[in-house]
């Protein structure tokens, strides 16, 4: 096992590849002589890049074996990078960032210095954001709703810049967008979450990989996070809670129409009402059998819902 495994997601990064190895390998010697003493990997996964990124990243393997190289078939996208890197790392500290050299990897030693102050996963806070108003309007607005959404509070949730233990990445599944609240999905299983401040550099190669389209996409995974964080493991409660008022609404329709008909003698049959107090019943049942389903697949789960932190004796 090393001390250090730097993961970096790349696609379509060519021009950058080269420039960005030998920063870090500057950087992460540097520290070696300076006494941190930390060994390391390199884990480059291309995620299927259409460009001469994997060329690069040859020529870079065949002249440091401490690069290691991933290479998928297609583009199966950021989270699946992550994953595969992560269950390829050896390291007891995770480093990961993005390959476009926005990213300064001088800001390493500052990463480890402050996880060593007892925290288990440390993000950067694009302090300066060298990008357009279309990424950093969103991102603003995303990690306003995620401090008040799950009480985390740092600035730059989805800033790809961090630092974690090796604990953090053995409780993490990502898919989809979920990449992207790496801190929250560590905060919310027990782990401390900090962040530094980090220098952010203007892209000089390439085009960012990121457009409006992920505004959506993005706010549509964060209403999945909340609701995987807070109902995971008890799905009737959330459904039930649906299902009860639908039921008893439907219920309350339908006790003052019975109630019209044998006292008032009124006709009910062609009431509007009656229909929706039946639709309204019906959709009560519905969501208590959806959370009852819910219950039955978490309960076949291996998943733990629980992490030990320590063990005496």
């Amino acid at each position: 096992m090393v001390e250090l495994s730097v993961i970096i997601p790349v696609y379509n990064e060519e021009r950058n590849l080269s420039p960005l190895y030998n920063e870090l390998t500057a950087v992460l010697a540097g520290m070696q002589s300076s006494g941190l003493n930390k060994s390391y990997e390199l884990i480059f996964v291309d995620d299927g890049s259409r460009d001469q990124s994997l060329r690069v990243l040859r020529e870079l393997g065949r002249k440091d074996k401490k690069v290691r190289i991933l290479s998928f078939r297609g583009n199966f996208q950021k989270a699946a990078a992550l994953m595969a890197g992560f269950e390829t790392a050896k390291g007891k500290l995770i480093l990961t960032l993005d390959g476009d050299l926005q990213d300064n990897p001088g800001e390493i030693p500052r990463f480890i210095a402050r996880l060593n102050e007892g925290y288990d996963l440390i993000v950067g806070w694009k302090f300066k954001r060298q990008d357009n108003w279309a990424k950093v309007i969103p991102s603003r607005i995303f990690n306003t709703l995620i401090r008040w959404l799950f009480g985390l509070r740092i600035h730059d949730n989805d800033c790809n810049f961090r630092l974690m233990k090796r604990e953090v990445i053995e409780h993490l599944n990502l898919y989809g967008g979920m990449y992207r609240y790496i801190p929250v999905l560590a905060y919310t299983r027990g782990f401390r979450v900090g962040e530094i401040k980090v220098q952010h550099l203007p892209r000089l190669h390439g085009k960012s990989k990121y457009g409006t389209g992920r505004i959506f996409k993005g706010a549509l995974d964060l209403l999945a996070l909340k609701f995987l964080t807070k109902y995971g493991n008890s799905p009737l409660h959330f459904f039930g809670y649906i299902g009860g008022g639908f039921f008893s609404v439907g219920t309350l329709f339908g006790a003052y129409l019975t109630f019209i008909k044998f006292f008032f003698g009124e006709h009910i049959g062609s009431r509007p009402l009656l229909l929706l107090a039946i639709l309204l019943i019906l959709l009560g049942v519905q969501f208590f059998s959806l959370g009852l389903l819910g219950e039955m697949i978490v309960s076949q789960s291996k998943r733990k819902g629980y992490i030990i932190k320590e063990r005496i004796n």
